[in-house]
């Protein structure tokens, strides 16, 4: 079965997928042409997509395997993930106004740029996140890609191919496992708590999606969940479209006091002065900054 979905104009396909690392980590996956994903639907059905950029329209081109008998609210329920995932209906024109007269972030407008590629659920948002800070890139990976191949529901037919794991699965398992088989460390105290949460109804992360709070008090109920910090906060809020917060690590520290400061050593509040112009779209002023200009 092959879906179109249209997106509000300009959208660059291959920007909003190369935009983030999460392509890079499983369940979804990157050839470079087409985003593919293993992706397990409400009703317990596991499908696998095939995302490309289209030909006649603006937006994108779906392709769904295993989609015998998809019922009408399994198209509906796959349409409003690719939706939520790439960005679809983003209005950035505010942004991209502001762009023009900043010439490290002229190539945003021009290219079509300025959407960052997000996953289906906040739940497995949140835990990538998680399992983000305080590691190296390459550690990031291998907890996520065991995570997924040891608890994620397997594609039929390929049993490798793995949808992102449930609260329910993460939940049953344990900390002591999470530990000693995905190797997540202190982060296995943190993702078993939540995913106990999430699957008791306790914590309902999927209405922060169109939540009416303030993004201030957003961000205090995020960094009120075990394992989440300034930066992690931060980092859901941008992957929820509020880009009001800047997350400050070691990598944002050494750029901005080499681009600003001649490298001298830097405060994370100064670094949060030099994008305080941009107001409620400092993330991606700071994602999307030329560096190299």
């Amino acid at each position: 079965m092959r879906l179109e979905l249209a997106a509000r104009p300009p959208f660059n396909f291959q920007a909003t997928v190369l935009s983030h690392g999460w392509r890079r980590l499983p369940p979804f996956s990157w050839d470079g042409e087409r985003l593919g994903r293993v992706e397990r639907l409400s009703t317990g059905r596991v499908i696998k997509i095939a995302i490309g950029e289209a030909d006649e329209l603006t937006g994108v081109i779906v392709d769904i395997k295993n989609n015998r008998g998809l019922t009408g609210g399994e198209v509906g329920e796959i349409k409003d993930k690719v939706n939520w995932m790439l960005r679809l209906e983003d209005d950035l024109t505010d942004f991209y106004s502001l762009c023009e007269g900043e010439p490290a972030l002229k190539h945003v407008v021009e290219g079509g740029k300025g959407r960052v590629l997000r996953s289906p659920a906040v739940y497995e948002d949140v835990v990538k996140t998680i399992c983000v800070t305080n590691c190296t890139w390459r550690q990031t990976e291998g907890m996520v890609s065991r995570l997924v191949a040891r608890l994620g529901e397997p594609y039929p037919g390929e049993p490798s191919l793995r949808a992102f794991p449930t609260p329910e699965a993460v939940a049953d398992v344990g900390e002591d496992y999470l530990k000693r088989e995905v190797k997540l460390g202190y982060r296995a105290s943190s993702i078993t708590l939540l995913s106990r949460q999430v699957a008791r109804g306790d914590l309902d992360l999927e209405e922060l999606k169109n939540s009416p709070l303030e993004t201030a008090e957003l961000y205090k109920r995020l960094k009120s969940i075990k394992g989440v910090g300034q930066y992690a906060a931060a980092h859901i809020l941008a992957l929820l479209g509020r880009y009001d917060y800047l997350g400050v690590d070691t990598w944002a520290r050494r750029l901005v006091s080499e681009r600003f400061f001649a490298g001298a050593p830097v405060s994370d509040k100064e670094v949060q002065e030099v994008f305080a112009p941009w107001g409620r779209w400092r993330f991606l002023a700071y994602w999307f900054w030329d560096w190299e200009r």
